[in-house]
């Protein structure tokens, strides 16, 4: 046989040797304090299915005032008739008190029984923290559209066409670009800042990179902000 077979075993007997002990006295006590016959069997039979019942409570649904409060009830009753049993009290003649609590004991045990079955159990469960906010997109002003600029007319070189005047110089690509005044402002805050941070002028790549927007549009910016 296993260690861990007696040692289960050896517990058993311990435990059936206590209760039994615990309900002779309980027993002896009930008959001294004048119940008579199968009266004084029920009352071990009671305080004992007060106890694992509250008991039971405890470890199902965890600690509790209600629970505990019956579980030591019903405790000091048992520990009490163990010490009454022992020479404590004169059982032939038992004094007033222990008569009055064996008598109101069947009604204690009744209501401690009623409240520990059907009182609810209350249970707390974690609150789930809430999902922070995503935060907003950061707005970017649209891109305009280039301007498509228009192409010459063809020259036919059979006519003798008079000579044309020397063309305008062409004006640069980036001020040929159409960009919102509401863009231009923000630039100028964006090179202020980077004037004020660096003490240089913000160069077009740099300008580019912090506005977010092509090189022909970031020519165009740079050019109005000379």
């Amino acid at each position: 046989m296993s260690r861990s077979a007696l040692r289960v075993d050896a517990v058993l007997v311990q435990a059936v040797i206590a209760g039994a002990l615990s309900f002779a006295h309980l027993h002896d006590l009930a008959a001294a304090a004048g119940q008579d016959g199968w009266k004084a069997w029920a009352y071990p039979v009671s305080v004992d299915l007060l106890l694992v019942a509250a008991w039971r409570r405890l470890r199902s649904d965890g600690p509790s005032r209600l629970a505990w409060c019956w579980f030591l009830i019903a405790l000091v009753a048992s520990l009490g008739a163990n010490v009454a049993t022992a020479g404590f009290l004169n059982l032939e003649h038992p004094p007033a008190l222990l008569r009055l609590g064996i008598a109101g004991w069947p009604a204690l045990a009744f209501l401690g029984g009623t409240l520990l079955a059907h009182s609810p159990a209350t249970h707390t469960t974690p609150q789930e923290p809430a999902d922070p906010e995503p935060a907003p997109a950061p707005e970017t002003e649209p891109e305009p559209a280039p301007v498509a600029e228009p192409a010459p007319a063809p020259v036919d070189a059979a006519d003798d066409a008079p000579a044309l005047p020397p063309a305008a110089p062409a004006t640069s690509p980036a001020l040929a670009v159409a960009v919102p005044a509401a863009l231009v402002d923000h630039a100028r805050k964006v090179a202020a800042d980077h004037q004020e941070r660096t003490g240089a002028r913000i160069d077009t790549d740099t300008l580019r990179a912090r506005l977010g927007v092509p090189p022909h549009m970031a020519d165009a910016i740079a050019a109005q902000l000379a």
